[in-house]
């Protein structure tokens, strides 16, 4: 088990961004040889049934020399989903097209 100073110093950097009920963590960490990659973790919260509240955890690592073949797969992606967003709202009368 790391201690609390380790974990302080490979942590480098966290990018928080809400979206939700989730939460989405950018974190760029170190290795003990002074490597650095990024992990993304999304944290969803949750309601037991008894009314308290848990969190689950998904998190992604990712090394330096997969940023290049990640950052191309994320920005094709995005701009698919941006191309079929519009030709679905050409595609609705004009009656059910929302205002942006």
């Amino acid at each position: 088990m790391r201690s609390k100073s380790h974990k302080e110093k490979d942590e480098i950097s966290s990018i928080r961004v809400r979206a939700g009920k989730r939460t989405y963590f950018f974190d760029v960490r170190s290795t003990r040889n002074n490597d650095h990659f990024l992990t993304v973790t999304e944290s969803k919260r949750i309601f037991k049934e008894d009314g308290s509240v848990d969190f689950i955890k998904h998190k992604l690592f990712l090394y330096k020399e997969d940023f290049e073949k990640f950052r191309e797969a994320l920005d094709e992606s995005i701009e698919k989903v941006d191309s079929l967003n519009a030709e679905f709202s050409e595609q609705k009368p004009p009656n059910q097209r929302t205002a942006e």
